[in-house]
């Protein structure tokens, strides 16, 4: 049953016709494990210097013959048979990544084929690491105007492809792996609250890819300046990550009229241990509030708070009728909070 003693504040405006809840969710990553003592044969770097800086002990690595569509499958096919859906029944694909099977077409197309979804629209969502949840929003909107009955958010990135194996200060930092969410109408139930996007271009140049687009096409040059592999200004990521995301939170939080003590579980993006601690204290988090998986994953963008979520439930963390809030940074600058019941 809904819980009243929780504020819905989608619920005032006139245009909701109904709620939307994450039904079910899946996740995926690759059998292969890249340790930091595997890291310290590819880089100058220590197994100490990564793990007291980053948190990370390993991640990992999908195969040279697995790419993005084929682990976005897998956790769709999860979440999917989770949520006993058929993919004939599915409406709309929403797959957010930074590191597309190619240009085009979106790779929601491909997995659309490869799940059997005929039925469904589908197209991709470049947020970088805040994608899933910019995801989950947009479904969210085609679930409570009626457009659409089941919607599927993806969020899935093969990083190993455009990390610079010989940088040492990013290579430790990032893995593979893909994290998927069923998006559905649950009667009596107020399921996805609130969220709340944001985005700064000005410090779009803090991380990015250069190389790849129409300002840096391919060209010898472009592949002798490594310009298609990732770039990071590790020091402003850090400063602007944890101002976005807590403010992110406390203005969802604010929303629902909620106190950080009601939220069972808190699944930060997993980036960093340090950024993650500093943004639980921040907030007044406790310690056990705070989910993390960081140690094992590494940093999977898109994917990173969808396989969270997975594990969190997966591992009894999150119950029926709980408050999670999500919490998300990325490349853009974008960043986002969302706070559910499940």
């Amino acid at each position: 049953m809904t819980n009243p003693a929780i504020k819905n504040p989608r619920a005032e405006h006139d245009f909701v016709g109904r709620t939307c809840s994450i039904s079910a969710v899946g996740s995926y990553v690759p059998e292969k494990v890249l340790t930091n003592a595997d890291l310290e044969k590819l880089v100058d770097t220590t197994d100490d210097w990564i793990t007291s800086r980053t948190g990370i002990r390993e991640r990992r690595i999908a195969a040279d013959d697995e790419y993005t569509s084929d682990m976005a499958t897998r956790a769709a096919q999860r979440a999917l048979e989770r949520a006993e859906v058929d993919p004939a029944d599915v409406e709309l694909i929403i797959l957010a990544t930074i590191t597309p099977d190619m240009p085009f077409p979106a790779t929601a197309c491909l997995v659309q084929e490869k799940i059997g979804a005929h039925n469904a629209a589908a197209f991709d969502v470049e947020a970088a690491c805040s994608g899933f949840v910019y995801g989950l929003e947009i479904g969210q909107q085609f679930i409570m105007s009626r457009t659409y009955d089941t919607v599927l958010v993806i969020g899935a990135e093969k990083l190993s492809s455009i990390v610079d194996w010989e940088d040492r200060n990013t290579c430790v930092l990032f893995g593979d792996g893909a994290g998927a969410a069923v998006l559905q109408n649950r009667e009596n139930t107020h399921g996805l609250l609130t969220a709340c996007m944001g985005a700064d271009g000005r410090k779009a140049s803090i991380l990015s890819q250069p190389g790849g687009g129409c300002l840096h096409p391919a060209t010898s040059q472009s592949v002798s300046d490594r310009l298609h592999y990732l770039k990071m200004d590790g020091q402003e990521v850090f400063k602007n990550a944890v101002t976005a995301m807590t403010t992110a939170a406390r203005e969802a939080l604010a929303r629902c009229e909620l106190e950080i003590d009601r939220i069972k579980c808190i699944i930060p993006h997993q980036a960093n241990m340090r950024i993650l601690n500093a943004v639980g204290d921040r907030l007044g988090a406790r310690e056990d509030q705070v989910f993390s998986n960081l140690q094992r994953y590494g940093n999977t963008s898109a994917a990173s708070v969808a396989i969270a979520l997975d594990e969190a439930v997966e591992q009894g963390q999150v119950e029926r009728g709980d408050l999670i809030l999500l919490l998300v940074f990325g490349a853009g600058l974008t960043w986002g909070a969302a706070v559910i019941e499940w």
